[in-house]
C-alpha cells in the first residue's frame, strides 16, 4: 500500500510540474546537436544570377554573317542579333548598297531555307557563318548597279506607261456613255391559277428627244411670243370669229390666258390685259376696252 501510494503521488507531481511553463535564462544557448543545418540561400541565389547573366549576355552578343551570293558574284557582311528574326535580318540585308530587297531574298544555310517568322537562334548559327543569298525566279538583280529590283509582273499593261494626248484630242472632249433609262411595269397577279405574268420592260428612245441646248431655245422663244401682247391681240380676233357669242369668245380667250400664267409674270399679264382690252374678276366678270 505504501508504495501503491508513493507513485501515486509522483505521478500527480510530474502532471502538475509539466503544465508549468518553461523560462529559460537571457544567456541560454540551444546544444549544437539541437540546432537546424544552415542552408547556403545566399550562394544559389548569387549562382542562379551569373547564370542569368551569362545566358543573357550570350543571346545579346552581336555576330557577323556573311551573306554571298554566286549567280551573280556578290557577298555582304553585317552584324546581327541571336534574337533577331530573319525578315528582319533580310531587311538590313536589303539596306546595304547593291543589295537585292527584301522580296527577292532567299538565305539558305546548309541547303536549308531560312523562314521569315523564326530567330536567328533557333538555327544555331555561330559567328562568321556564311549563308548562301539567292534571287527568287522572277527577278532581276545587278548588284553593279544599285537600283531597284523589280519583279516582272509589275510590268502589266496597266502600269505601263499612257501615251500624252494629242493637242485635237485636249480641244474636244470625248461624249460619254448615256444610260438609256428604261421603265419597268409589273402587273397585278392574276386571279387565273396556273398564269404567270410577266414584266413589260419600256425603253425610252432618247435619240429623237432635243438637246438641253434645244430646249432652252424653244423655251426662250416660246416665252418671247405668249409674253407678246400682240400675238393676244391676234388670238383675241381670232376666238371672236370662231365663236358667235361674245361671251364665249372671252371665256376661250382667258382659259388660254389661264393656261398659260405659269409662264408669265404678273406685269406682263397685266400688259396683256391692257393692251387687249379684256380684264377677268374670278374669272367670270370680264370689262372690255371701248373700240375708238
Amino acid at each position: 500500500m505504501a508504495e501503491q501510494a508513493e507513485q501515486a503521488f509522483a505521478k500527480t507531481f510530474l502532471n502538475t510540474l509539466s503544465t508549468q511553463p518553461i523560462t529559460y535564462a537571457d544567456d541560454y544557448q540551444q546544444p549544437a546537436q539541437n540546432s537546424l543545418k544552415r542552408v547556403p540561400v545566399l550562394q544559389t541565389a548569387r549562382g542562379i544570377v551569373i547564370f542569368i547573366r551569362h545566358v543573357l549576355a550570350k543571346a545579346m552578343a552581336s555576330i557577323s554573317l556573311v551573306f554571298k551570293s554566286l549567280k551573280p558574284p556578290a557577298s555582304y557582311t553585317i552584324s546581327v542579333q541571336p534574337t533577331d528574326t530573319i525578315a528582319a535580318i533580310k531587311s538590313q540585308l536589303a539596306a546595304q548598297a547593291g543589295a537585292p530587297p527584301v522580296d527577292a531574298q532567299r538565305l539558305l544555310l546548309k541547303g536549308k531555307a531560312l523562314a521569315d517568322a523564326k530567330l536567328l537562334k533557333e538555327y544555331s548559327v555561330q559567328d562568321g557563318v556564311t549563308v548562301n543569298l539567292m534571287i527568287k525566279p522572277g527577278f532581276e538583280w545587278d548588284p553593279s548597279k544599285a537600283a531597284a529590283m523589280t519583279s516582272p509582273s509589275s510590268h502589266s499593261p496597266a502600269s505601263a506607261q499612257q501615251p500624252s494626248p494629242s493637242p485635237a484630242s485636249l480641244e474636244k472632249p470625248t461624249r460619254k456613255h448615256q444610260r438609256i433609262p428604261s421603265l419597268v411595269l409589273s402587273p397585278s397577279p392574276s386571279e387565273t391559277p396556273g398564269v404567270v405574268e410577266k414584266d413589260i420592260t419600256l425603253t425610252l428612245d432618247t435619240s429623237s428627244m432635243p438637246s438641253p441646248s434645244i430646249q432652252a431655245e424653244t423655251l426662250s422663244t416660246y416665252h418671247a411670243t405668249v409674253s407678246n401682247p400682240e400675238f393676244w391681240e391676234r388670238l383675241y380676233a381670232f376666238v371672236k370669229s370662231e365663236f358667235t357669242t361674245d361671251t364665249d369668245a372671252h371665256q376661250a380667250f382667258e382659259d388660254f390666258l389661264c393656261a398659260t400664267k405659269g409662264s408669265l409674270t404678273p406685269h406682263e399679264i397685266a400688259k396683256i390685259r391692257d393692251h387687249v382690252g379684256v380684264i377677268g374678276m374670278s374669272g367670270k366678270i370680264y370689262t372690255f376696252r371701248s373700240e375708238s
